[in-house]
């Protein structure tokens, strides 16, 4: 009989806790891509994080304003610098991060939108079921809309307003728990260890992966 009655309750959601906001797993490896509202925008990058170290690294190819490039920036948030490196080349500038790192996660204040399932729930293995929030961006008056999964709070999308680009679309895939190669989130011995002469920070894109906080 009791087992029964724990049976039904299950079945009749009564044992499913509201969600709570969340934080990501401190290192991920993965994908995503960022597309903007006025399409000045489109890029794919592999991303490194590790936010016990606070740093991150983003591997991109894409377009802006339909012209192509590529990318590999290595953000130390700790030393408030940033390499772009060409590893081809064997070059690479060390330039000034005037950005705090802000960890993914879904804020506290953040209001849940809801709960739904991605793919399907009529048999097991064939969805994620996942959260979605929102609120409004700090010191900003722009919005953010941001899902992540229910079990592990993995990235799946977010989505916030600026005002040079309209909204922007991050979508997160091939999200692994832990970093296979530590190393890529040194510098490599051919970078400089001075910031370079100009001392001024590129427009790299890469300060989209952080909106959220």
């Amino acid at each position: 009989m009791k087992l029964f009655v724990v049976l039904a309750c299950v079945l009749a959601g009564c044992l499913a806790e509201k969600p709570r906001p969340c934080t990501s797993p401190p290192l991920l490896t993965g994908a995503l891509t960022v597309s903007t509202q006025n399409e000045k925008l489109w890029l794919y990058a592999k991303y490194l994080y590790d936010a016990l170290g606070q740093k991150v690294r983003l591997t991109e190819q894409g377009n802006y304003q339909k012209k192509p490039f590529t990318y590999d920036a290595l953000l130390l948030f700790r030393e408030a610098a940033m390499y772009e490196i060409d590893d081809k080349a064997r070059t690479c500038k060390k330039k000034p991060l005037r950005a705090d790192f802000h960890p993914m996660e879904i804020p506290s204040n953040s209001s849940l939108v809801g709960q739904a399932v991605v793919g399907s729930s009529s048999g097991v293995g064939q969805g994620l079921l996942v959260n979605t929030w929102t609120g409004n961006l700090s010191g900003s008056t722009g919005q953010y809309v941001a899902t992540f999964t229910e079990i592990g709070c993995i990235p799946v999308n977010t989505k916030y307003q600026t005002q040079e680009y309209g909204w922007v679309l991050t979508d997160f895939f091939n999200n692994v728990i832990g970093i296979s190669d530590p190393g890529l989130l040194n510098p490599p011995d051919y970078c400089p260890t001075e910031m370079t002469a100009d001392g001024e920070q590129s427009e790299d894109f890469t300060s989209l992966f952080f909106k959220l906080q």
